[in-house]
């Protein structure tokens, strides 16, 4: 079944070849990826780009688009009786391609002559760098190209095309999103009523999956929950909650039809914060309504990250954590000390939305290049945001032991951190709050048609319900 009308893909290809305006174009799905013996398989994901353009849901699909001659091909096999026994009865590559509009149909085998063809009356091969490894040794044997060049052998002109059409998300996939969305808030809801004393993460995490998997959905990356919020990518353990600590907790969904949500709560295990809590989860509040206060088209998303880091650098001085010329603090990277992750990344069919075909080519262009500086580092868009774009609100304050004493022991920034009273954080936590935004004409509309409690007085007043 696909996501959406048969003209919607046609559409895509149609303008996808306008962009690009000659050679021959390869969109390669996925395989099925073994867990441990080739029968048991994990769940199958489709290649998101070829999902965009092809719509299918099956394994072993390539999509090639000749642009010089206007011919579109669905390649895979059909299925056989073997097949159909285990697995039930699955339409054929051709039935497959007519769902999408594409009038061409071919086994795998015609895939390899087909390219030689094209090679040799000099058409240009254009490919999206792949993924996984199959994949790799597929274009590899293809093009004669070594597995491990594959990645950057891949067209950049084609990535760049793909990269700014599904960056702006149609009406059709904004519904998606939301919907994704609404089961983000059954989600994140029933972990903050779940979030007590002597419960384990691993508990939280469990009810958490259970409710995507029952909505026909499942999560859209594995879910961080931890009393340990300094740890980014901290995978929920068997650890009881501590009365006392924060439960961080980022999850989300992905929809059946492959849009993803991504949020983060915070939730105080006794059901209140602690004075100290509440300044710093205060302050991160502060900077999360600061984006979706200013964030519009045409702004540069680095901009609205240093507008983050300046409001955060002068609330943490109002604390005394830190100190001096807040412009100055910025500009040396010291604030860094409590922000070392990016305000937030691009959202769509992945969560990091095509990060696959390259950070680079996905968040910045010649006017916005990466930053080398520590924390900044690891902003994932730094461009001007356009209308259509979905994009996380993501800030948050962490207090990292070891990054503590690495700063501390070099000397680093002591005009802007007070190492003596940070030291009395050590064994904060973090914080960070998430939300997803849709660009539009004339500001940002944060997605959801309910929202997750957030603010301090909200929060409090659910989970004690």
């Amino acid at each position: 079944m696909i996501a959406f009308n048969k003209s919607t893909y046609i559409q895509r290809r149609t303008e996808l070849k306008k962009r690009i305006g000659n050679g021959l174009i390869l969109i390669f799905g996925h395989n099925q990826a073994p867990a441990n013996y080739p029968a048991n398989a994990y769940s199958f994901r489709q290649d998101s780009s070829f999902l965009y353009y092809f719509g299918q849901n099956q394994e072993g699909l390539v999509g090639v688009i000749d642009v010089d001659a206007d011919k579109e091909y669905l390649i895979g096999d059909d299925i056989d009786i073997e097949d159909i026994i285990w697995t039930g009865f699955v339409p054929s590559i051709k039935d497959l391609a007519d769902e999408v509009g594409v009038s061409n149909a071919a086994p795998i085998a015609q895939l390899e002559p087909m390219v030689k063809a094209a090679q040799a009356k000099g058409q240009e091969i254009l490919f999206l760098p792949p993924c996984r490894h199959d994949i790799m040794i597929q274009i590899g044997d293809l093009l004669g190209i070594h597995p491990l060049k594959v990645r950057e052998a891949a067209s950049v002109r084609l990535i760049k095309a793909v990269v700014d059409m599904r960056a702006v998300k149609s009406e059709e996939e904004i519904a998606e999103i939301q919907r994704a969305m609404a089961i983000g808030y059954e989600m994140h809801t029933a972990a903050m009523r779940a979030c007590h004393p002597g419960v384990t993460e691993k508990e939280i995490a469990g009810i958490m999956e259970g409710i995507a998997c029952s909505k026909g959905s499942k999560v859209s990356f594995l879910s961080i929950l931890t009393m340990h919020g300094e740890i980014f990518h901290g995978d929920p353990s068997l650890r009881p909650l501590e009365a006392g600590r924060l439960m961080l907790c980022d999850a989300g969904a992905e929809t059946v039809n492959n849009y993803c949500s991504d949020n983060t709560r915070v939730t105080p295990i006794s059901g209140k914060f602690t004075q100290k809590q509440r300044e710093i989860y205060s302050i991160v509040e502060a900077c999360h309504d600061l984006v979706i206060e200013k964030a519009r088209p045409g702004i540069k998303w680095m901009d609205m990250h240093l507008d983050v880091c300046r409001l955060m650098t002068e609330r943490l001085k109002e604390l005394g954590l830190m100190k001096g010329n807040t412009e100055d603090a910025v500009q040396a990277g010291a604030h860094a000390m409590f922000l070392q992750h990016g305000l937030g990344h691009m959202m769509g069919m992945d969560v990091h939305d095509m990060e696959g075909l390259g950070q680079v080519y996905v968040g910045f262009d010649d006017e916005v290049r990466p930053s080398t500086q520590f924390g900044t580092n690891c902003l994932r868009c730094g461009r001007r945001i356009q209308p259509g774009w979905v994009l996380t609100d993501e800030p948050g304050i962490y207090f990292i032991p070891a990054l503590i004493d690495k700063w501390k022991s070099e000397g680093l920034h002591r005009d802007f951190i007070n190492y003596d009273l940070l030291e009395t954080y050590r064994d904060f936590g973090g914080i960070r709050i998430e939300d997803d935004i849709l660009i539009t004409e004339t500001g940002c509309k944060v997605l959801g048609e309910k929202t997750i409690p957030y603010h301090i007085d909200d929060l409090e007043s659910f989970i004690q319900r």
